[in-house]
């Protein structure tokens, strides 16, 4: 997506960068990992096609994609592919489902852009980086992205049923369970926007920053 391929959000834990064609090789190799495959629903690639993938994304107006950096590493040593730890999405869609429109509470945001709904995603690839809630942080600094900046008025989450860690997470969030799709093994999460959940979203993120994204 156009719009934040200038731009980095600086959390306390965690750096979101965007996808540029300096990562790939990295990523590439994350997705070989046939774990990282079933958990994400994906498809091995080349490399070729990765590179192929990555400019897409970057024109993609129904994606917004950041990668993760661990801000500590980063900070001490300046190497984004070394502090590179994983991704996080959002898919923009047009409509969504009625047993879908569930959160945690009524909608307190009545204008039009409000209904845009976003399915998010999140994926912690270098094993050496989880439990450190580098997901928590980087999934809250996404959804508050996706409402302030593309206008987002709800939120889906699917996930693999055999993902107990990001159904807990998701929950934690306070995003409820809409659907059990048996067949692909996946269950859906939803969570309508409100002020309450973006003051409570706000206050577990703490400060944050968005500043221009230096390419190199």
């Amino acid at each position: 997506m156009r719009l934040n391929e200038n731009i980095k959000i600086v959390g306390r834990a965690v750096i979101l960068v965007p996808y540029e064609s300096k990562h790939v090789a990295k990523y590439h190799e994350w997705m070989k990992n046939e774990e990282l495959q079933q958990l994400t629903a994906s498809e091995p690639l080349t490399l070729d096609e990765e590179y192929e993938m990555q400019k897409s994304w970057r024109v993609d107006e129904d994606k917004c994609t950041f990668l993760i950096l661990d801000r500590a590493l980063f900070d001490k040593t300046g190497d984004e592919i070394a502090a590179l730890v994983g991704d996080t999405n959002i898919f923009l869609q047009s409509t969504v489902e009625d047993e879908e429109l569930q959160g945690p509470g009524p909608n307190e945001l009545t204008n039009s852009e409000s209904r845009t709904t976003g399915e998010i995603e999140i994926m912690i690839a270098e094993a050496s980086a989880r439990g450190k809630r580098f997901g928590w942080e980087a999934t809250l600094l996404m959804l508050l992205f996706g409402v302030e900046h593309l206008h987002i008025g709800h939120y889906l989450a699917i996930t693999k049923d055999s993902n107990t860690k990001a159904m807990q997470m998701f929950e934690r969030m306070k995003f409820l369970e809409t659907k059990r799709t048996p067949v692909f093994r996946e269950v859906t999460f939803g969570c309508t926007v409100d002020k309450s959940w973006l003051e409570w979203m706000k206050n577990e993120v703490g400060s944050y920053t968005i500043e221009p994204y230096r390419k190199e």
